[in-house]
């Protein structure tokens, strides 16, 4: 009996420390550590903080007026500056002993009396023309490199054109414009090389006009129907001087490809892209010197591709026509030597 009670007991107990097992502890939930991203930091003005204005024409279209003002702004913003924008400029808007920085656009507000009478405020003078840069004004003027378009309409031009067929109509006796010349016809080449072509021609491309200094403007369209017609030219380039708005909306009604550094308010026929004055780069590029209080600078805007249509310039061919402008402009492509 007592053995049977023995047994009896051990077997409780076995059963009782195979259901105990040793025990585990559980983790409690771990908290995921959140990150709030801090504000970012917002500028506020007071009446001592530096003002900037910029002056623009009441009617300059919103698009464009809108550029300039966010391009200001922006810049205003990263440099601690308060920024308004005004249609006029008198001296009364001078009188503000915290004013530092004045950009202005055409019309031409009197810039040239007013710059000296702010002699602790630095001007810049975007486009107006007849201005000097000296003192405390500085001149944002338009490139006057003619090869650089050049270079790049031939450069686009042969690019979109069969067989290369490309001209340029420039005035005769121009030595400007027939350095332009050279350079177009080595955008081209810089392009399609020895240009080999499938089809022989006598023509060789690019093929020019010159129009005499004499010429009535309004027969301009005959010079260039000399390329179009009779020399077979699918993509043409107006040298500056000779591309009224008129000759620009007639070659748009003949079926060709346009190139130019300015397109008329009315897009013409076959106009592929404006090759002109980057004014917000430059705006940009001046402001450092301006708030820095240095003056009497001559401010040059860089090239930049505009009014590109993509039917004609898709866009991998722009991004072609992009990077080797971007080339040219820091000198790793010569216009006269490619």
């Amino acid at each position: 009996m007592r053995v049977k009670n023995f047994f009896f007991t051990t077997l409780i107990v076995v059963i009782l420390s195979a259901c105990g097992g040793s025990a585990t502890e559980i983790a409690g939930p771990t908290a995921v550590p959140t990150h709030t991203p801090v504000p970012t930091a917002t500028m506020i003005p007071t009446p001592s903080t530096p003002l900037a204005i910029l002056v623009l024409p009441a009617d300059m279209d919103k698009t464009t007026s809108d550029l300039y003002q966010k391009t200001v702004y922006d810049l205003a913003q990263q440099s601690g500056f308060r920024f308004q924008v005004r249609n006029t400029l008198t001296p009364v808007d001078l009188a503000d002993p915290t004013l530092k920085v004045v950009i202005v656009l055409p019309p031409d507000p009197g810039v040239a009396t007013l710059a000296p009478s702010a002699p602790n405020v630095q001007f810049l003078a975007v486009n107006i023309p007849n201005l000097a840069a000296g003192g405390n004004l500085s001149v944002l003027a338009g490139d006057s490199q003619v090869e650089l378009p050049a270079f790049m309409a031939g450069y686009v031009g042969a690019m979109l054109s069969d067989e290369y067929h490309i001209g340029m109509v420039i005035p005769q006796g121009d030595l400007d414009a027939q350095r332009a010349a050279v350079a177009f016809k080595n955008g081209m080449a810089y392009y399609c090389g020895l240009c080999k072509t499938f089809y022989i021609s006598e023509i060789v491309y690019p093929t020019y006009v010159e129009v005499p200094p004499d010429e009535d403007p309004a027969r301009y369209g005959g010079y260039a129907n000399v390329l179009i017609n009779d020399r077979k030219v699918y993509a043409l380039y107006i040298y500056p001087t000779l591309a009224n708005a008129d000759l620009l909306s007639y070659i748009g009604t003949q079926g060709v490809m346009l190139i130019g550094t300015s397109m008329p308010e009315t897009r013409p026929g076959g106009w592929v892209m404006t090759i002109r004055p980057d004014t917000i780069k430059a705006i940009q590029t001046a402001w450092p010197s301006l708030i820095a209080g240095q003056g009497g600078i001559n401010v040059q805007s860089p090239l930049g591709i505009a009014d590109v249509d993509p039917s004609l310039l898709t866009p991998g061919k722009l991004r072609l026509a992009q990077e080797t402008l971007e080339s040219l402009l820091a000198g790793r492509i010569l216009t006269g030597n490619p």
